[in-house]
């Protein structure tokens, strides 16, 4: 059964490998989702990145329109929403925060209301969660969280694309994160804990993940039969990892600490430390880094490395949530 886009009848597609159950649905938080349905997302974004690969056009989401609203700097996440909707056949508008009203007292919700008219779709870029929750409950278009100072849901899933990728599987694996228990720490508790991944995070006590956030992995963990361990030791984290995972010691929106900078010093990921996980280990990083910080130069850009299979998996990730959540809307059944 095939299908083909309004007004382009020379185009005839096959049916994208989507269901029903996320049209029109949100991505606001990490638990938004079931196991089988990121099971369904990642295997709809390896479909995608393999039309990519081979050059076919995939324009499923012709005359659809994205609204991107961006309170912080932005490289891969506002690239991989603007360029994925464009090679889904759509179109992406950009707005930063200096581009809106709120700065002169518009509220939240109205300008979710107001956005809602004018396009499809709504990624958020912005530092309050709570704020983020506000737009999406004002909004009757789907909204996706593209980083909130609580988490970074779609990073993680575009994460996990990448180790399905390079193992073959999730179940079973180990994942080591390294570093501040901030926002991509939360992500990857949950996402991994859903799909079966195991997460052994260190950091400081001072800087662990929120209490809340490790106790919802913990329940996800025990029905996918993942664990989760806290330590402060990072060589005990990492031993028999799969996977070394690392962030910046500062986050966006944060003002300079020292005092911070100096409790995350001793969690930099060197060779020493990769040396303790598996031979077959990766390490990973969602970008931007700091070299000499928190990893080594010679791991970043080391052979085991694989810092920008992340990155470019982020593009077919997003598109993959773009097209379950707006998938039908405008594509004709043929069949």
């Amino acid at each position: 059964m095939n299908a083909t886009l309004p007004n382009q009848p020379e185009i005839e597609l096959p049916r994208p490998p989507v269901s029903d159950r996320l049209r029109g649905r949100s991505v606001v938080s990490d638990t938004d989702l079931s196991r089988e349905e990121v099971a369904e997302v990642l295997a709809t974004a390896a479909w995608l990145k393999e039309l990519r690969r081979r050059n076919e056009p995939h324009p499923y989401l012709f005359g659809k329109t994205l609204g991107l609203l961006f309170q912080h700097p932005s490289t891969r996440t506002r690239n991989a929403f603007q360029a994925g909707m464009e090679q889904l056949g759509g179109h992406a508008t950009f707005l930063g925060i200096g581009d809106l009203q709120i700065k002169r007292g518009e509220t939240i919700a109205d300008t979710a209301g107001i956005m809602s008219r004018y396009v499809d779709a709504v990624a958020v870029r912005i530092a309050s969660h709570e704020t983020l929750v506000e737009f999406a409950q004002g909004a009757s278009v789907p909204v996706f969280n593209a980083l909130t100072e609580r988490c970074h849901p779609l990073e993680a899933l575009s994460d996990l694309l990448t180790l399905r990728e390079r193992f073959g599987t999730l179940a079973g694996l180990k994942l080591a994160y390294l570093g501040d228990g901030n926002n991509v720490c939360h992500s990857l508790l949950v996402a991994g804990a859903t799909m079966g991944v195991s997460l052994a995070v260190a950091t400081p006590t001072a800087y662990r993940p929120a209490p809340d956030v490790v106790a919802t992995a913990q329940r996800l963990a025990a029905a996918s039969g993942a664990t989760i361990a806290l330590t402060d030791e990072p060589l005990a984290a990492v031993a028999a990892a799969d996977a070394v995972y690392t962030d910046v010691h500062e986050s966006m929106g944060q003002q300079p600490d020292p005092a911070k900078l100096a409790a995350l010093a001793p969690y930099k990921v060197t060779k020493e430390v990769m040396a303790h996980a598996k031979p077959s280990a990766v390490f990973m990083h969602c970008l931007p880094m700091h070299r000499g910080e928190e990893v080594d130069a010679d791991v970043a850009d080391g052979p085991q490395a694989i810092i920008f299979d992340q990155a470019e998996n982020r593009l077919h990730l997003h598109k993959a949530i773009l097209l379950h959540a707006l998938n039908g809307q405008g594509i004709e059944d043929r069949g």
